[in-house]
């Protein structure tokens, strides 16, 4: 199974592997480190799966539309040596619950969703829920 939700909330049993997605675990300013965002909050990070620096900055602080981001994420995505870690990801999650982590409350407009519904599309039984 493959969760999404957000870093801020608890750690449960069943998060299973807990992964950050997140491109940094800093406040908006992107310098100081997120009280709340610590190494127990996450198992793993996984950087290279969150958006490219310059794509998160054009979607908060540009005005990029959210159609816009998704394209461009799911273009990094697909770069080959990101495809390979997205496999990777995908296959783990078969054989294992993962959680993946950033900070937006919801999945809706989040990477992580964009994220896991990539990973479906190497396993199509691989299941996903967004918590």
């Amino acid at each position: 199974m493959l969760y999404t939700k957000s870093i801020y909330k608890p750690k449960l049993d069943s998060d299973g592997l807990r992964i950050s997605v997140m491109s940094r675990h800093t406040l908006n300013d992107g310098i100081t480190l997120d009280p709340k965002i610590t190494n127990l909050s996450y198992d793993l990070w996984l950087k290279i799966l969150s958006p490219p620096d310059k794509l998160v900055g054009d979607y908060y602080k540009r005005g990029l539309s959210f159609e816009e981001y998704k394209e461009e994420y799911l273009i990094y995505l697909s770069e080959k040596d990101i495809r390979i870690e997205v496999e990777k990801l995908s296959k783990q999650a078969l054989e294992q619950d993962i959680t993946l982590l950033c900070v937006e409350e919801s999945a809706e407009k989040c990477h992580r969703k964009i994220l896991a519904e990539e990973c479906q599309k190497y396993y199509s039984n691989l299941r996903i829920m967004h918590r």
